[in-house]
């Protein structure tokens, strides 16, 4: 693990002095001015989508272009994820991820892991301030009110993030452990440099400011596609707020208003193997998207992007991909796997554990030995055959179409968990020609708020305040995945007595619904579950089978080492650096 290099002046500083151009994230060269953004070609709507066109597809923490996991926003989505039980590492012992997943002193406040997020985040929030500084506090024109409205709204995402990754106890719990600094507009150098961790109080009030002013601006604003946040959009973030906040009733009511305009996606949609999760439809309320031309796609054999690690299906022998071609898929849980029901379209973007149990016996009874006679040979080579075949032909029905592909590649020792589990829900884009080249097939949109997410979130704030109105709007969701849901069937309490059995029913729900969209280790904080990888059959990595009763130590990020040594009011309030268990936890028994 490279150990960071250490800055003389705070990260936050830092922030506030490196102002670029309103389209790039990192440069050092320039300052905004107000010149620049009259001179700007296009239309609002042109200089809207800028804000948001650094969150995807350039290397923005190293400078080398070779590091696969630094490619944007949705690179965090897998530092998350990875950090709970729900997606599995296909390796423990060299994968870019291993890391976030199996924890350590790599993600403490000396070290890369640790910085990249914190640099990522205060670049985007530098951006937000950039565009603040220009358009002031009561914008003059429409075109500024509604780049202001953008601003507010896409600052007020980040800072939720940094919110709920470096608070130690959810708002729920204890509205004031600490989160991170808040950098705005108006933050001075010097002021960066006594700068204390906001309280979750303070930070979800500043948040929700930022929102108010964001749903006021943007009103009347029309974008031009859904990588720009809009009235909606802002809608959404509030109707999140409120879940963290536990506000009820407005959790409730702006998740309602947040559902305007949108469906809920088919199941047919949710499956679609040339368009499933990689082509925005009337259920995605905010994507990113990976272009043709993005630093990511076309350095590094597109190695370094979303698609390299998530999209599974490349057929092509010089294809890469990790997921794809290096042998590193992540895979769903078995557990979880195994409690989805047969008749829940969603079971069929993994691909099913009995797939290897089966390949894996035949392979077994039917190992040839040098005693076998020739028609002893042929009958095994046969019989493998057979179960080969079975395996294709299942992958074909219910997961892809390269099931050869699908099982053959996943099925060698190298390949450490097998097929089983495999994720197919990110699929490449561009059809026929997507699937042989990653350059064609990685430039793929990523939803990052999807109008399920508020479906979700009414049902569960609903209950909160009466639970029979919260069990029918969470049946009447669970019904479009699954007609044959009953309610109950889903409540798993293992972890933490802290949420109602209703909100863990729901939280079943959230876990199947966004596995692999960043939040998994949201919803672990804020219903202070712990997490379950030792269990019998798991397909968890061996000695890293850890089981804890609330959420884990690592998933309390730490800030940056250049900012706690620098910024005075960070002095000895640092979250501690994460220590990995000493062994594999007892097995759990569901």
């Amino acid at each position: 693990m490279n150990k960071m290099k250490f800055l003389y002046i705070p990260f936050a500083a830092v922030a506030l002095l490196a102002t670029g151009c309103i389209e790039e994230i990192d440069p050092a060269t320039s300052t905004v001015t107000q010149g620049q953004l009259d001179k700007a070609p296009g239309s609002a709507e042109k200089v809207a989508t800028g804000i948001t066109s650094g969150m995807t597809g350039q290397f923005i923490y190293s400078p080398n272009d070779t590091d696969a996991d630094d490619f944007g926003y949705t690179t965090t989505i897998l530092f998350r994820d990875t950090q709970g039980m729900d997606m599995v590492n296909a390796d423990a012992d060299s994968n870019w991820y291993t890391t976030w997943e199996f924890c350590g002193t790599g993600l403490g406040p000396g070290y890369a892991k640790c910085q990249m997020p914190w640099k990522y985040y205060y670049g985007w929030i530098k951006n937000c301030n950039n565009t603040l500084q220009i358009t002031g506090d009561e914008p003059a024109d429409e075109e500024n009110r509604i780049y202001a409205g953008i601003a507010h709204a896409m600052r007020a995402f980040y800072y939720m993030d940094l919110a709920r990754m470096y608070a130690p106890e959810t708002y729920g719990i204890n509205p004031e452990a600490p989160t991170v600094p808040i950098i705005t507009e108006k933050t001075s150098i010097a002021e960066s440099y006594n700068n204390p961790r906001a309280t979750n109080r303070d930070m979800w009030a500043f948040i929700l400011s930022d929102l108010d002013f964001a749903e006021r601006e943007l009103a009347n604003y029309s974008r031009p596609d859904n990588t720009t946040p809009d009235q909606s959009v802002v809608y959404g973030l509030k109707a999140r707020a409120y879940l963290v906040m536990e506000d009820w009733v407005n959790a409730e009511k702006y998740a309602k208003l947040a559902q305007n305009g949108y469906a809920a996606m088919s199941n047919a949609e949710y499956t679609d193997r040339a368009t499933g999760f990689n082509t925005p439809n009337s259920a995605w309320m905010l994507s990113t998207k990976f272009s043709a031309d993005d630093a990511n796609i076309t350095k590094n054999d597109a190695d370094s992007s979303w698609g390299s690690w998530m999209i599974t299906e490349l057929t092509a022998e010089n294809a890469c991909g990790y997921a794809s071609n290096y042998g590193y898929p992540f895979h769903i849980d078995r557990h979880l796997f195994e409690t989805i029901p047969a008749t829940d379209a969603r079971k069929d973007s993994y691909i099913d554990f009995k797939i290897q149990e089966d390949l894996d016996a035949a392979y077994k009874a039917n190992k040839i030995e040098d005693t076998d006679d020739d028609a002893t040979k042929a009958a095994k080579k046969a019989a493998i055959a057979a179960a080969e075949d079975a395996a294709i032909e299942y992958v074909r029905e219910h997961n892809s179409d390269f099931p050869d592909n699908m099982v053959f590649k996943n099925i060698g020792a190298e390949y450490k968990q097998g097929v089983g589990g495999v994720s197919v829900k990110f699929r490449p884009i561009g059809g026929p020609a997507g699937y042989d080249n990653q350059y064609i097939g990685f430039c793929v949109s990523v939803p990052l708020m999807r109008v399920e997410e508020m479906i979700l979130i009414e049902a569960e704030a609903a209950g909160m305040q009466s639970e029979g109105r919260g069990i029918q709007l969470l049946t009447a969701f669970a019904q479009l995945r699954d007609p044959d849901y009953v309610y109950g069937t889903h409540n798993e309490a293992y972890q933490s007595d802290y949420a109602t059995a209703f909100q863990n029913e729901v939280w079943w729900q959230r876990r199947v619904e966004f596995w692999g969209e960043g939040l998994a280790t949201f919803d672990i904080k804020r219903l202070n579950k712990g997490i379950i990888r030792s269990y019998p059959n798991t397909n968890h990595q061996l000695n890293y089978r850890w089981n804890t009763t609330t959420p884990p130590q690592w998933m309390t990020w730490c800030i940056v080492g250049t900012e706690a040594d620098n910024n005075l009011a960070l002095s000895g309030k640092n979250n501690p650096t994460p220590i990995k268990p000493s062994g594999d936890s007892p097995e759990f028994h569901f």
